[in-house]
């Protein structure tokens, strides 16, 4: 049985079904303790290699997920394991894409799409979700 993120944890989302994912942004270091059991690595370029399984959603700084079928998939999967996995979402600095893709997350767990973004910013980072057409897929992600 995996032990799951402690949702007091620096990092850490707690969405209202009870599920708990860690954000993060690579360029920092690893936090101390347990390394995720799945993650989803949203960058421009391959990610590093790490020793977990892991997805790449090829998604630009400050963009949107070059393939909105495929970001879609790997979203729900990382919502889908969160239910009983570590699982992380990190982008390069941990706030825009990696706050997106949270409040995609949060739209999935029950959050109405226009506070998502809201809900992000008050649980995870209070400037997730960096830019306007971030903002726009967030709301457009329920549809």
């Amino acid at each position: 049985m995996t032990t799951l993120w402690n949702p007091t944890d620096t990092g850490v989302l707690e969405l209202p079904s009870g599920r708990v994912v860690r954000g993060r942004g690579l360029r920092n270091p690893l936090p101390a303790g347990q390394t995720p059991d799945f993650a989803v690595h949203l960058l421009g370029k391959h990610p590093p290699e790490v020793s977990w399984e892991s997805r790449w959603l090829r998604w630009p700084d400050f963009r949107l997920p070059a393939d909105h079928a495929q970001a879609r998939d790997v979203l729900a999967e990382a919502w889908a394991r969160a239910a009983s996995e570590r699982v992380e979402i990190a982008c390069g600095g941990g706030i825009g894409r990696t706050g997106t893709a949270l409040a995609c997350l949060a739209v999935l767990d029950g959050v109405p799409a226009d506070r998502a973004v809201d809900f992000v910013r008050r649980a995870y980072h209070p400037r997730a979700v960096e830019t306007p057409w971030q903002k726009r897929y967030v709301r457009r992600f329920a549809a």
